[in-house]
């Protein structure tokens, strides 16, 4: 096993000389350093991370290289850019830039997963993905939210004085999504998909090394096991489709299986099925579950946003029968509760920044960005700018009520590989959302009102708060 490990390392250490040597005739690269052999700066950038000081890590490289600088992260060597709109700009519409995940992310989830995939073959997945994810389709299926969030609600949160609110929101979207998208209801296959699920994503930021008892080593059995849960899923959904003992808009699963080429074949294969609902189940599950979390933070201090958030729900409210669910109409009317949203999302984006991989030696801002290399973009850059958001760090909804700036808010990604499943992640938010300031009122527990990532943001001890229910 170790000298598994020295191969490993002595031929990343071969491939990342050679790619920070190539083109460096033609131009510069951007100052900086690439750090340790292999490992570069990815543990302390790993570090920064679980200990919510990333912002000041990347800071200070800033300060010190300037806003174009190279480092090494996941065993890539990396050109970190400050933000700003030519940035995002170039980062979402260049073609020169292609999507490609951290190695870790890429051996966990799979090669023909939407996160990885570019040009013609990002196109197909994503429009098989869209006839799910579309708002026509999305508004068949408000009422089944709104079934999952008042079943939670009754069974998690009525007649108690203390909650912790991130866990139940994790578990509240994991069963909206696993019922949704896999049609998987209560049980064991359930449970121990859930258990999997946090398994996998411990090591999908790691450096992507498979030895014995090492997060990523402890990620990629999990994501096997996923794997092979969602492989017997989608088989089955597939004899019972073709024996008519299932509606092609079932859940997520069945829709991509019963999704056509020309000459009628099946669209996508089963591989490409299974990656891709993995895909959607970590992203629906965790970035759905951190905006509720954070929302209620938000507003646990801010009675004047929560007082026009309980308005507005109170009127969607007043005009629905008693225990009658919420509708599509219904949600287009949360305008305010959606600007809350965008906000916190802002503030608190679910992913820490976004990676691409050049396909070509490239130039940005005099320096060439050498072919192989990855070119990583924080979030946080452009959401705290203040020549994009006035006073940044004063959390304000209003900004949202005017169209914003190309590229500006990247919650969701930009250009042709924007999230496609934002408004399934808006549906869920605004269905929940709606239960609690309308049945409930609450205090955060801890003074301290911190948070740190791993990989996702996690609020400190979970976010406890007191609460109250309205009469």
């Amino acid at each position: 096993m170790v000298a598994v490990a020295l191969v490993l390392v002595t031929a990343s250490a071969i491939a990342i000389h050679l790619l920070t040597t190539r083109s460096k005739k033609k131009s510069k690269v951007p100052p900086g350093s690439l750090g340790l052999p292999v490992i570069g700066h990815t543990l302390g950038f790993l570090r920064s991370l679980r200990g919510n000081t990333s912002d000041r890590w990347i800071q200070d490289r800033i300060n010190r290289y300037g806003p174009v600088s190279k480092l090494s992260l996941f065993c890539t060597p990396t050109v970190l850019l400050a933000g700003g709109p030519a940035a995002n700009k170039m980062l979402f519409f260049s073609g020169m830039l292609r999507q490609r995940q951290a190695r870790s992310v890429h051996r966990i989830i799979g090669e023909k997963s939407i996160l990885d995939l570019h040009g013609d073959e990002h196109c197909r997945i994503r429009g098989a993905l869209m006839e799910f994810l579309k708002p026509d389709m999305l508004r068949e299926y408000v009422g089944r939210v709104d079934a999952k969030v008042r079943q939670h609600l009754e069974e998690k949160w009525y007649g108690r004085s203390t909650v912790t609110v991130q866990p139940l929101m994790r578990q509240l979207t994991f069963e909206v999504i696993t019922s949704l998208l896999f049609g998987l209801e209560a049980g064991a296959e359930r449970d121990a998909l859930a258990e999997d699920l946090v398994r996998m994503l411990e090591g999908m930021f790691s450096i992507a090394v498979n030895l014995p008892l090492t997060r990523f080593s402890r990620s990629l059995k999990a994501s096997r096991r996923v794997r092979q849960l969602l492989e017997g899923i989608t088989v089955d959904k597939q004899a019972k489709l073709r024996h008519g003992k299932a509606s092609p808009n079932n859940d997520l699963i069945t829709r991509l299986l019963s999704l056509t080429d020309q000459q009628g074949n099946q669209l996508l294969t089963n591989q490409e099925i299974v990656e891709n609902s993995m895909v959607a189940l970590i992203a629906g599950h965790d970035s759905t579950s951190v905006l509720i979390t954070f929302m209620v933070r938000q507003l646990a201090n801010d009675p004047v946003n929560l007082a026009r958030m309980v308005q507005e729900q109170q009127e969607i409210a007043k005009n629905k029968a008693h225990g009658e669910p919420l509708a599509w109409e219904d949600l287009t009317k949360m305008k305010f509760t959606w600007r809350v949203a965008q906000e916190t999302l802002r503030l608190v984006p679910p992913l820490f920044g976004s990676f691409r991989t050049a396909i070509q030696d490239m130039e940005f801002k005099g320096y060439c960005i050498p072919k192989g290399w990855q070119v990583y973009l924080s979030s946080t850059g452009t959401h705290m700018d203040p020549t994009i958001f006035h006073e940044p760090a004063k959390f304000d909804p209003s900004r949202f009520e005017s169209a914003m700036p190309p590229c500006s808010f990247m919650a969701f990604g930009g250009g042709p590989t924007i999230c496609p499943g934002m408004e399934f992640a808006k549906m869920g938010t605004l269905v929940t959302m709606h239960h609690l300031v309308t049945h409930f009122k609450w205090k955060l527990c801890c003074k301290e009102n911190t948070y740190a990532r791993d990989p996702f943001p996690a609020a400190l001890h979970g976010l406890p708060i007191k609460l109250e229910q309205y009469m």
